[in-house]
């Protein structure tokens, strides 16, 4: 099994009580998965989205936000430096991506992943040889 790049909502729902059920459902047994297999890989960018999500739209105490952070931590992370920033800007004009999807692109390409675990993206389409999964695709919007 090859390495799983987790976009911010897999960590944002799996911590989001308004979320749909089956929705953090999912996201909490990717990360067991991916946590339990040495397979999940976040970007220093998912981290910061997820503490800026989760400090101010789902109102989490700073000290459990840091919690969770120190546990994402324990997945591989990938720090986003200029080189990788330069690379993401290049994707953008190839793919017609936003900067920050591009930069989830490269970043799981510098981390030798085989997926993006994403719903920002189209299911099934590859990008730079990297295959973009939505784990919720078919999960229910609402209960």
């Amino acid at each position: 099994m090859g390495r799983s790049f987790l976009d911010t909502h897999v960590l944002l729902y799996a911590d989001d009580a308004s979320a749909p059920s089956a929705k953090r459902a999912t996201a909490q047994e990717v990360l067991v998965a991916c946590t339990r297999d040495q397979t999940g890989v976040v970007s220093t960018q998912v981290l910061q989205e997820f503490a800026h999500v989760a400090l101010r739209k789902l109102h989490m105490p700073p000290s459990d936000v840091l919690q969770r952070i120190q546990a994402f931590s324990r997945l591989a992370v990938v720090e986003v430096h200029v080189p990788l920033l330069i690379d993401a800007v290049g994707l953008v004009a190839r793919h017609r991506l936003s900067l920050w999807d591009a930069l989830i692109v490269r970043s799981a390409v510098a981390a030798g992943c085989t997926e993006v675990l994403t719903e920002d993206l189209n299911h099934g389409q590859r990008i730079d040889g990297v295959r973009v999964v939505n784990p919720f695709r078919g999960v229910p919007a609402r209960p």
